[in-house]
């Protein structure tokens, strides 16, 4: 799950993290009276969405006038911003944050994520923070540290020292990185987050530090801790069948091909759509029914599948453990019926109940392909969809 710049701003400010004043808005009303109460001389006037590279988009600009404020408020909102991670399409801006001013000497880059390799937290951070982190990362990769911390111990202050050091940080400046640092990883380790990052963080003129931007991806395992987090979802952000899959319990993502997926467990679904490239074709989507799968959530799950207009053909590849052969045979007939489907689809299923499954989809009178094997299956399919 993600969240606005400006929601992660709230979250570190709770943390003692420092960041700049600022206010979020709805409207071009709401930002002329954000900067009032704000006070000048300088604003920022931000979009806000859940993509980096808004700067480069044009979704963030200065503002000395609240004259400022209003055009550049009137240009930005409901603006179809266009960044490196939006995709071509871009993303519609909804919201803005505008905040003051602010003294920009040196700007710095930091972030927290768990490194599964080496089963600790990664702190990354580069004394070359700002918009083109990116291509300082490719180019000069020596120019990004990273700090391995010990779940167990946390960050030390010497560890905090070290990093602040190996940035160039010096005098006053570091014994405040290293208070911010241990701040942000507490932040990091208590809400749950899978990642947190602060780019830039700037050091003005007196050496102080503050966040002047925040991103925040959280374990939505975890979420069920965090109503507070929660309550911070964004549902014009996400993909409306990626929305309407969660109401099922069905991890669902949209991908760019034209072969719909069902599969039970998110490690075969991996294996099915590696099967579907191998032999030529193309996943729609990502889609794990999970272990206990109804007739309900099957049919949910091929409603979901076939309104992505580009699905040619469906592939349901069931793995009978906990959730049986038969059960999903009876919800792929049921949807079948229910959805009066009409592109091909190839099933194929093993173990529990495997025989019951079968003799149950071929006496069901639809026309449906049986396979035996995930390469059998991925042949058919992409067969059918040609």
């Amino acid at each position: 799950m993600k969240i606005h710049e400006y929601q992660g701003k709230e979250i570190l400010r709770n943390f003692g993290v420092p960041v700049p004043r600022g206010i979020p808005a709805f409207t071009v009303q709401e930002a002329i009276e954000a900067a009032q109460k704000l006070g000048g001389p300088v604003w920022v006037v931000k979009a806000q969405i859940h993509a980096g590279g808004r700067g480069k988009g044009g979704g963030v600009k200065v503002a000395k006038t609240l004259d400022d404020v209003k055009a550049l408020s009137e240009k930005i909102l409901g603006m179809q911003l266009v960044t490196h991670q939006t995709g071509p399409e871009g993303q519609k801006v909804r919201r803005l944050y505008i905040e003051e001013g602010a003294d920009i000497q040196k700007e710095y880059y930091v972030s927290l994520v768990t490194d599964r390799g080496t089963q600790k937290v990664a702190f990354i951070a580069s004394s070359e923070g700002g918009m083109d982190i990116e291509e300082v990362a490719h180019s000069t990769p020596e120019k990004i540290i990273t700090e391995y911390i010990d779940p167990l111990t946390g960050l030390s202050a010497e560890q905090a020292k070290k990093i602040a050091t190996a940035i160039g940080l010096s005098g006053h400046s570091v014994d405040q990185a290293v208070d911010l640092f241990q701040k942000l990883y507490t932040c990091y380790m208590e809400t749950d987050a899978s990642l947190v990052e602060i780019n830039p963080l700037n050091c003005d003129s007196k050496g102080n530090l503050i966040a002047l931007d925040a991103k925040f991806n959280f374990d939505a395992n975890a979420l069920f801790r965090h109503p507070e987090i929660v309550a911070y979802r964004d549902l014009d952000e996400e993909d409306p069948a990626e929305v309407e899959a969660s109401k099922f319990d069905l991890a669902y993502i949209s991908l760019d091909g034209n072969i719909g997926c069902l599969v039970n467990g998110a490690g075969l679904a991996m294996s099915t759509m590696d099967t579907i490239k191998l032999f030529g074709g193309e996943p729609a989507n990502f889609l794990d029914v999970g272990g206990g799968a109804t007739a309900e959530k099957v049919t949910e799950a091929f409603k979901i599948m076939l309104k992505n207009k580009s699905v040619k053909g469906i592939l349901v590849n069931i793995f009978g453990g906990i959730m049986k052969c038969d059960t999903i045979a009876e919800g792929v007939i049921t949807a079948c019926k229910a959805v009066n489907l009409q592109v091909p689809l190839v099933v194929r299923m093993k173990g529990t109940n495997e025989e019951l499954g079968k003799k149950m989809l071929a006496e069901s009178g639809l026309p449906i392909i049986s396979a035996d094997t995930m390469a059998e299956a991925a042949t058919k399919i992409v067969a059918a969809v040609k």
